[in-house]
């Protein structure tokens, strides 16, 4: 049932209350007023009562939309964990007047894990799409420009070298195994612990890994071969437990609940363990390093190797994600995109995206010389942008020189420069450096909430530097001498 902050106020927490409202937040207060737009508490309460056909009506008490909202914004300010967001608001009364909670009990770090992923992806891109709304009303982004650029978010995975994948295989395996051991007729299901023999094979990999000796190589690829069979090992015996559970031929005592659990957990992760045991195979075996489809994590199995051509960083175990930003660093659209993907190829659906939420497309697009194409300038022309800034690459032609020497073209390149800006803001600030929640639906939905609170606060900012002008303006009204001087 979903509940409601619209409450009488405890008798006895007035008298904290009036003290507490007399403390200040300088992050939160400009966003406060923002977060009570009734269409935003609108689409998290349609997240909340979908879950069941009654659970609007029925169950016991939940959490109240508004106050899941304000969490979500909170969380990713703070770049908290769950549990950091749990201890935080159980102890400050600031975030607690933020919040709306007040003087009740907050949710458990868990609970406000299963109630996060209650909003969708596609939820999540309605609230943003709300939020740009909100900022095109108010004025802060008429969408008259835009300038696009791609960025690498990671996946929340350790470096994928082969023998650790194979660890990690082994692990997981053996402790699903042992679990349903646990429910099952004493003897009816043995499971061998195997941790100390792969730590010991994963040690001589790293030792023998750091010489490019004959000896050191013939080394690593022995206690490869012992790695691998292990993992075979569990592999077959993981698939055995599975056909025995499906034909009825495994004795269970305990919950069969439980044990269908585990049995779930084996068939999701036995394709992947076999796809990692296949690219060390020719990888280490047979010396092919470029590998079709490569398994980077058993955990965040959609994450993908991007190559953006860092010095510091070659390689980066993400996805790639393009943005859109208009006037006063507001991100108009995110894009989660698939492989190492050209940005060329992210020209024309960034202006069909802004088309489609601002109504028209842009008077000035700018981008980086990595969306840089003469198709994307010249469809982009003929659609009706007055101003393209694509930088050309390579020798520039004395036509092509001339048009980028243009004081137009220059001032949209600085213009350009502050995307940069914006994603440093993103990934240090708001924490979408590194995506925490799990699977590609939790991925895309800690991008958006990255965007969502960003956005939130460059329109906070822009309405406080508005006002701050129009009280200067009525200042210099007051103060204005009778014969028509300057203040």
């Amino acid at each position: 049932m979903l509940s409601s902050t619209q409450h009488q106020s405890w008798l006895f927490y007035l008298p904290l209350a009036q003290q507490a409202a007399l403390l200040k937040d300088d992050l939160l207060e400009p966003v406060d007023h923002l977060l009570d737009d009734p269409l935003l508490v609108d689409l998290v309460r349609d997240c909340l009562a979908g879950r069941r056909p009654a659970s609007a009506r029925n169950g016991r008490p939940g959490i109240a939309p508004d106050r899941l909202l304000r969490c979500c914004v909170l969380k990713h300010l703070k770049g908290w964990s769950f549990r950091e967001l749990d201890r935080e608001l159980r102890s400050n009364l600031i975030y607690r007047r933020f919040t709306r909670f007040d003087a009740e009990a907050t949710p458990t770090y868990s609970a406000f894990s299963r109630l996060f992923a209650v909003l969708s992806p596609e939820a999540t891109q309605q609230i943003h799409h709300r939020v740009v709304g909100l900022a095109r009303e108010k004025g802060a982004a008429p969408g008259h420009k835009i300038r696009i650029d791609s960025t690498v978010v990671e996946s929340n995975v350790h470096y994928p070298s082969d023998s650790t994948l194979l660890g990690d295989g082994i692990r997981v395996l053996s402790r699903a195994l042992k679990r349903m051991a646990a429910k099952c007729q004493a003897g009816a299901l043995e499971v061998v612990n195997h941790g100390r023999a792969v730590k010991h094979r994963l040690l001589e990999i790293s030792r023998a890994a750091k010489s490019r000796s004959e000896a050191s190589r013939q080394r690593m690829r022995d206690s490869y071969d012992q790695l691998l069979a292990l993992t075979r090992k569990v592999v077959r015996q993981g698939s055995e437990v599975l056909q025995r559970w499906k034909s009825g031929r495994l004795k269970v005592v305990g919950n069969l609940r439980e044990v269908e659990k585990q049995a779930a957990q084996l068939r999701h992760f036995l394709p992947l363990v076999e796809k990692v045991i296949s690219q060390t195979k020719q990888r280490v075996g047979e010396g092919n390093t470029h590998v079709a489809g490569k398994v980077l994590s058993l955990f965040e199995p959609h994450t993908q190797v991007i190559c953006k051509g860092k010095a510091h960083k070659p390689n980066e175990f993400g996805r790639l994600v393009r943005l859109d930003e208009v006037e006063h660093g507001i991100v108009s659209g995110y894009k989660i995109l698939e492989g190492n993907a050209a940005d060329t190829n992210s020209w024309m659906p960034a202006l069909d995206q802004h088309q489609a939420c601002f109504g028209h497309l842009p008077k000035m697009a700018t981008a980086d010389r990595g969306f840089f194409s003469a198709k994307n300038e010249s469809e982009a022309e003929a659609r009706g942008v007055a101003k393209v800034a694509l930088p050309a690459r390579g020798r520039l032609s004395r036509k092509r020189a001339e048009r980028q020497k243009q004081r137009w073209f220059k001032r949209a390149l600085r213009w350009r420069a502050g995307c940069e800006a914006t994603i440093s803001t993103l990934k240090h600030p708001f924490s979408m450096w590194r995506a925490t929640y799990k699977g590609e639906h939790g991925f895309q939905r800690y991008v958006g909430w990255s965007v969502i609170t960003k956005n939130l606060f460059s329109l906070a900012r822009w309405q406080e530097r508005k006002n701050r002008a129009q009280e200067e303006r009525a200042c210099c009204k007051r103060l204005l001498p009778p014969d028509g001087g300057s203040c």
